[in-house]
């Protein structure tokens, strides 16, 4: 519990909005490694509380919240983590509030990857998310919709199975692998250190985020107002402007 703790206090980066009036402390909101760029920009902007993030890999966080952590809102890469949590009575409803979709991140220059086929040649190098957090899942989703020869060959050529894809982009713009399955919006966080292969339409996943207010949340108030704009208002046009596409139809 204390790890789970001090991991919530310490891990990813702070972003103060506009003061509230309540004094009894910071909003806490826990987001997935992607959501970094959108929510920093919103959590500046967004009014009646100091907001304090706490960004990691979506299943990290909804196992810190499994184990007794109470942020005031958990804002996941998938739908699966919150409705899960929810099931378990640890989060309120679940909402839908975006969608984002895969790319193969490559480096900005003398990148040796050109499309999927290139991704199963002998010595390619590859960067991918580790199958409990949902950039690993969307991505051997997408192995999936392949001919098994071609899915295995892709496999083999994987180096590194990253926690959040955070550690993908970083692996790829290092020059650590050739490429690396990544969200578009990531790529567009990159500063142009790496660039996007678009994968083709049959192999692209439904990529939709659920956010949730945590059940005995110390500001629940703020907590659903926080919620609230990320489909209207300044948290909606900060993900657009990130990249971030509408929740998914039938979400």
């Amino acid at each position: 519990m204390a790890v789970a703790a001090a991991l919530l206090a310490g891990c990813g980066s702070s972003s103060s909005g506009k003061s509230g009036s309540s004094g009894t402390g910071d909003l806490v909101v826990s987001g997935a490694t992607s959501l970094k760029k959108a929510f920093t920009t919103y959590g500046q902007e967004f009014a009646g509380a100091t907001v304090r993030f706490s960004f990691a890999g979506s299943d990290e966080l909804a196992a810190q919240i499994q184990q007794g952590v109470k942020p005031d809102v958990f804002a996941s890469a998938n739908t699966r983590l919150p409705d899960m949590l929810h099931a378990k009575g640890l989060v309120g409803t679940p909402t839908v509030f975006a969608s984002n979709r895969l790319v193969i991140a490559v480096p900005a220059q003398g990148a040796k990857v050109a499309s999927v086929a290139d991704l199963a040649k002998p010595g390619t190098t590859i960067a991918i998310g580790s199958a409990s957090v949902p950039i690993g899942s969307y991505t051997r989703r997408v192995l999936s919709g392949l001919g098994a020869g071609e899915s295995a060959a892709i496999l083999k050529n994987v180096r590194s199975n990253e926690p959040d894809v955070g550690g993908v982009v970083g692996k790829v713009a290092q020059g650590a692998v050739d490429a690396g399955f990544v969200y578009v919006t990531d790529v567009d966080g990159a500063g142009g250190k790496v660039k996007a292969i678009a994968l083709p339409a049959t192999l692209q996943p439904s990529v939709a985020y659920g956010v949730a207010v945590v059940s005995g949340a110390k500001h629940p108030e703020q907590a659903r107002r926080f919620v609230a704009g990320l489909l209207s208002g300044t948290g909606q046009a900060a993900l657009k402007q990130a990249g971030f596409g509408p929740p998914p139809a039938g979400k």
